[in-house]
């Protein structure tokens, strides 16, 4: 799939980039100025450019942006909205809502990964209003009816 990338000169950044052969999504990073380091509190919030813009050729593609495992774990570092939505009519720079749900400051500096991202089909749906719905074993039940084990 042919994703068109466009690198915002005010921002200078790389292409984005698998790190291995068997990826399933690029890393983004960090297109802060020159050394210029943003800090983040524990349970504070940053907003964070990535120095790129792109447009996917199909409204049935979606870029899903998502945590570094390695940040989230180690650093308490993940996405603000739990999951990023890059729709594909969406032109501007892509940005990532960080949180640092950690203990540690964390500091950001230009060129730093921050987020993945993956591309991922869209399926989209017609709504049909009616008066009933099928009956299935599980019915209604939700919020842990299933157990732990």
């Amino acid at each position: 799939m042919k994703i068109p990338v466009k690198i915002l000169l005010s921002r200078g950044m790389e292409l984005p980039t698998y790190a291995t052969d068997g990826s399933a999504a690029v890393d983004l990073r960090a297109a802060l100025d020159e050394g210029v380091t943003l800090t983040i509190a524990p349970g504070e919030r940053a907003l964070i450019p990535t120095g790129i813009a792109i447009a996917p050729e199909s409204r049935e593609v979606v870029a899903i942006l998502a945590a570094r495992s390695g940040l989230a774990i180690k650093k308490g570092i993940r996405l603000s909205n739990g999951i990023g939505v890059i729709d594909a009519d969406y032109r501007g720079e892509i940005q990532v809502g960080l949180h640092n749900t950690g203990k540690e400051p964390f500091a950001v500096a230009r060129g730093d990964r921050i987020a993945q991202m993956m591309f991922m089909p869209v399926l989209t749906a017609d709504f049909i209003v009616t008066d009933t719905l099928d009956e299935t074993a599980r019915g209604a039940g939700g919020f842990g009816s299933t157990g732990v084990k």
